[in-house]
């Protein structure tokens, strides 16, 4: 009789399956085959917030036969992943497996509980070699952020309900990242830009071509250091211009000196998503998605970690793997060993890395689906770098004297290429006044250069970036808010909501989001602020190491969050803003009010008066598409006519004899350009499920025709 393991998809039995061969029978469990029901709260609230755990209808088959397996089994394995979640995994199955901790009711089978942070024969056979009992402070500390989120959830989804419009949910890290997105908009559109100017010299040594020639900036006048705003405008630049017209560049100083840069730690799972964000535009969702294909099929090791640590078998091979394809220049003598420093990390798991770094990226390649192969190649090189020398280079400065001026450039040279070779660290994008430096010629002092030209140069202060999912990402950590197994889910619910949109990859508030927002931060601060939610984390952290005791931790939270949401329920006012629209019906003033598709103008008199209209905004476009497609009778029926409507996915025609008579037609959003494939249909707007716009042919599916790029980019709309 061959013994049970039990993992948690279909995808690691099949890898495990690889490395143990008979005697063993590998089977899983699709996930969580136990949760809290969705049609209620779940938790005992009065009796220690004891949460009501049932088999959902979905899963009640796969306990079925789980059951029956492990009665039949000698021994059962429980190889569910080793983090918080994993735990949980297990201990439920343990539970509705009705398994005990030494053997199966009226049963001798042992029950054992094995973790692996790799899917490898070498890991999978230490593991059996050490099998553990069911870690109860783990199983403790992801109940408790489970019941945590629940009573959140639960209690405070109705209250924007009622105050806001139906549909809404709230919930304890999700609210915090809406606010960081909501807050990042407030600043920029309250942002003013800055006027400032530099002066700038381009210059070459006389006897080289211009290809030779660099940038200098001006530093100084009259012996004092040019500050950022000290130039104000161009009349202020162009009057240095002028007094600088016949002036005599020469060289004053050279000041070169090496410096150093040290290659990033390994993956942890945010830097990877941050990586992924900036380097191949993958979202946290994909990356993680992909990340555990990864570890499934055995490439990567565990991708839900705080840690920065290699094993020592990973900083060996490393070793030997940069000598033989770079050179002994490019190893280390002694391995690179870094410390975690994330805020409040979790488990001591190891980073993220290849299981074997043999496996390049060359040689999985071809075994790889694109996006697999992408991110494996990212996870290899960053592995290899941080066992790489530092990358040494030659900095120069050079100022230069030009009357009462004083011109600076800088240049840098690679000395000695050291991780560079394999790989460097994307940027975040941020405001830089820095010249970008590059390689300056060789100058010596009292060098007389000659000026090819000199002008002003207007400048701007820019307003701070809004959030993509690498910067939000790296906010939430840096916060403490959150942790690696939440980031993703947590952008994930912001957008489903409709809080936030994602556009060219970057996140902005919607009203709804901003109101939902602001009302939050109003009414329960508690909720939403950075520092409470991060000591939260931290004592969620105090439970997974046995230091406090989950159900206290979630009294001491629930008993005032309660209190304040049964007084903010008779005090809050429903959320609409007043207008000096009049009602088409009554007269009295209208009020914004969200809807079903969005805001609406209602009147204020409501229930006495149930006038409502779309707003001025909406208006407009519904008269320019009535104008440009109204008027048509129905082609199904024959007697009505085809109205503008507007749903769930935007405009659309439909017959006025609605519910008799269902035919509907899309509206077209016409660009005026013909399709550069077919050259005989228009291309249009479209929009994927995932609400991302793109523009194809008017012909589909005659012609597939499809393109991101707005077609003739004169034409881009200002909203795009």
């Amino acid at each position: 009789m061959s013994k049970l393991v039990i993992v948690e998809s279909p995808t690691k039995a099949k890898t495990i399956s690889k490395f143990l061969g008979r005697g063993y029978k590998i089977e899983s469990s699709y996930g969580h085959i136990r949760d809290l029901p969705k049609s209620k709260m779940g938790i005992d609230i009065e009796h220690d917030f004891e949460p009501e755990y049932i088999i959902p209808k979905e899963a009640k088959k796969r306990v079925a036969d789980l059951k029956k397996l492990a009665k039949a089994a000698p021994e059962i394995i429980l190889a569910t992943d080793e983090d918080r979640e994993g735990e949980a995994i297990a201990w439920h199955l343990a539970q509705a497996l009705e398994l005990t901790k030494s053997k199966i009711k009226n049963q001798k089978s042992k029950f054992l509980r094995i973790v692996f942070h790799e899917i490898t024969k070498s890991a999978i056979e230490e593991a059996l070699l050490h099998p553990r009992e069911i870690d109860g402070n783990l199983v403790d500390a992801q109940q408790a952020r489970r019941v945590l989120d629940r009573l959140v959830g639960y209690e405070l989804s109705p209250f924007l309900w009622k105050k806001v419009k139906r549909g809404l949910s709230a919930g304890r890290v999700q609210s915090v990242a809406l606010r960081l997105i909501a807050e990042r908009e407030r600043e920029i559109k309250k942002f003013k830009p800055l006027e400032y100017w530099s002066v700038e010299a381009r210059l070459k040594k006389s006897a080289d071509d211009e290809k030779q020639a660099f940038t200098a900036r001006l530093h100084e006048v009259d012996g004092k250091a040019l500050k950022k705003f000290d130039l104000e405008d161009g009349e202020q630049a162009n009057k240095i211009v002028k007094e600088l017209k016949g002036a005599k560049y020469e060289v004053a100083d050279i000041k070169e000196r090496e410096t150093r840069r040290s290659p990033a730690a390994p993956f942890t799972t945010s830097t990877l998503q941050q990586e992924a964000a900036r380097k191949l535009g993958m979202s946290a969702k994909q990356t993680m998605m992909v990340a555990q294909q990864l570890y499934e099929t055995g490439y990567i090791t565990y991708m839900r970690t705080d840690s920065v640590n290699l094993a020592e078998v990973a900083l060996r091979q490393a070793q030997d793997v940069i000598s033989a394809k770079y050179g002994p220049n490019f190893a280390l003598a002694e391995p690179r060993r870094y410390k975690t420093k994330s805020k409040g990390a979790q488990e001591a798991h190891e980073a993220v890395r290849p299981t074997d770094l043999l496996q390049s990226s060359e040689i999985v390649e071809g075994t790889l689906e694109k996006r697999q192969a992408q991110l494996y190649d990212l996870i290899w090189k960053r592995t290899i770098a941080s066992q790489m020398p530092e990358a040494v280079f030659d900095q120069t400065t050079v100022d230069i004297n030009a009357k009462n001026c004083v011109f600076r450039a800088t240049g840098q040279v690679i000395k000695f290429e050291g991780f560079i070779k394999v790989y460097t660290e994307g940027r975040d994008e941020e405001e830089t006044d820095e010249l970008p430096e590059g390689q300056l010629p060789k100058l010596v002092k009292s060098e007389i250069l000659n000026l090819l030209s000199l002008q002003g140069k207007q400048h701007f202060t820019e307003p701070p970036p809004r959030f993509g999912d690498a910067s939000l990402v790296k906010t939430l950590e840096e916060y403490g808010i959150g942790r690696p197994s939440t980031y993703a889910p947590t952008i994930s619910t912001i957008l489903e909501r409709g809080y936030v949109e994602r556009k060219e990859k970057k996140f902005y508030p919607t009203q709804i989001g901003l109101t939902v927002s602001d009302l939050l931060v109003e009414h329960f601060p508690k909720i939403v602020d950075y520092q409470f939610t991060a000591h939260m984390e931290e004592e969620l952290d105090d439970i997974a190491e046995g230091k406090l005791k989950w159900q206290p931790v979630i009294k001491e939270f629930y008993d005032p969050f309660k209190e304040n949401l049964e007084k903010k329920k008779e005090t809050v006012e429903r959320q609409v803003e007043q207008t000096d629209v009049p009602c088409p019906i009554c007269g009295k003033l209208m009020v914004k009010k969200f809807g079903r598709f969005g805001q609406f103008l209602a009147c204020s008199d409501y229930p006495n008066c149930k006038g409502t209209k779309p707003l001025p905004e909406e208006e407009a476009i519904e008269k320019k598409l009535t104008e440009e497609n109204g008027g048509k009778i129905c082609p199904e029926c024959g007697k009505g006519e085809l109205k503008v409507r507007r749903g769930k996915f935007g405009y659309f025609l439909g017959c006025d004899r609605y519910p008799e008579c269902k035919h509907i037609e899309k509206i077209e959003k016409k660009t005026g350009v013909k399709c550069p494939e077919c050259g005989q249909g228009e291309l249009i707007e479209k929009r994927t499920r995932k609400g991302r716009t793109f523009w194809g042919c008017n012909r589909y599916p005659e012609c597939e025709h499809a393109t991101w790029k707005y077609p003739g980019e004169e034409k881009k709309p200002e909203s795009e």
